[in-house]
């Protein structure tokens, strides 16, 4: 089950699957006759991965579930009603019937998680919150900052184990790694390149520090057509500057180029390092 949903009532899914940008179905009872497990009225959420509260249970419930989830594949906005006689059909015996009310509501937006909340990063989430996406924001720093007044597509995670984080994002996931450690930044690539599913794999660093990454990676086995995969340095060559507001929009802009459908060539080296590992004893990340 989803770890990002904790509810427990119907209302509670629906307000955070719509505040996590996660598609789901509200089954409501529109009518009940007869004897029947819950009065007209009674709802309940179902996701890709989970369900809320409950219409009654028994086989009704189970068959309404499964019929949720084709609707989340169908992936399309819709109203339908169905009738279920209880009956043998089912598996039950009450002998009422009811209406039940399937309200599908689909998730467009992009899921993007930005890993750690350094000074790049703290300009770079309010500028990607401005686009169709819904951004999970993770460091396993408490926060410096005030995270409530965040847009409500960002949710913030702070986790003392931030790798696991990315064991949960969804399929086609975009991710963007730019940690205040190293081998931290290391570590999420790994996993990200174990994923195997995200759509997308970036960080921050210098042409050095991609080199590096990509040797490693290589002694631990993983394919070549693997490494490609990880977009590093990250961002676009266009704008230039070392300030973290500049590389903030550098970074923006390639995601942006990423809505649009212009995939960024992973293995092309990026002549203005978004670091400022290149100064002074290279040992600092301007994250």
């Amino acid at each position: 089950m989803n770890p990002f949903l904790k509810a427990q009532r119907w209302h509670e899914a629906v307000y955070q699957c719509q505040q996590q940008g996660q598609g789901y179905v509200l089954i409501t009872v529109l009518s009940a006759a007869g004897s029947t497990p819950r009065d007209a009225g009674a709802k309940m959420v179902v996701t890709a991965d989970g369900q809320f509260d409950t219409i009654g249970g028994g086989h009704l419930e189970y068959v309404s579930i499964e019929k949720a989830r084709q609707l989340l594949i169908v992936g399309k906005q819709s109203q339908s009603v169905e009738s279920f006689p209880l009956a043998a059909k089912l598996g039950q015996c009450c002998g009422g019937a009811v209406k039940v009310l399937f309200e599908t509501h689909v998730h467009h937006g992009q899921t993007l998680a930005v890993f750690g909340g350094g000074h790049v990063a703290q300009s770079l989430v309010p500028i990607l919150a401005q686009l169709p996406l819904q951004i999970r924001w993770v460091d396993n720093r408490p926060p410096t900052f005030d995270t409530s007044a965040l847009p409500s597509n960002v949710t913030c995670l702070f986790n003392d184990d931030a790798v696991s984080e990315m064991e949960h994002l969804p399929t086609n996931a975009w991710t963007i790694i730019l940690t205040h450690n190293h081998q931290l930044d290391y570590e999420l690539v790994e996993q990200g390149l174990k994923h195997n599913q995200l759509g997308f794999l970036g960080m921050i660093g210098s042409d050095t520090k991609a080199e590096r990454f990509r040797l490693r990676l290589q002694n631990r086995g993983f394919e070549q057509s693997q490494i490609d995969s990880l977009v590093s340095p990250i961002g676009a060559l266009s704008v230039q500057g070392k300030r973290p507001v500049e590389v903030a929009v550098s970074i923006s802009a390639q995601i942006i180029n990423l809505l649009n459908g212009i995939q960024p060539n992973s293995t092309q080296p990026n002549t203005k390092p978004l670091t400022t590992e290149t100064v002074g004893e290279q040992t600092t990340q301007c994250v």
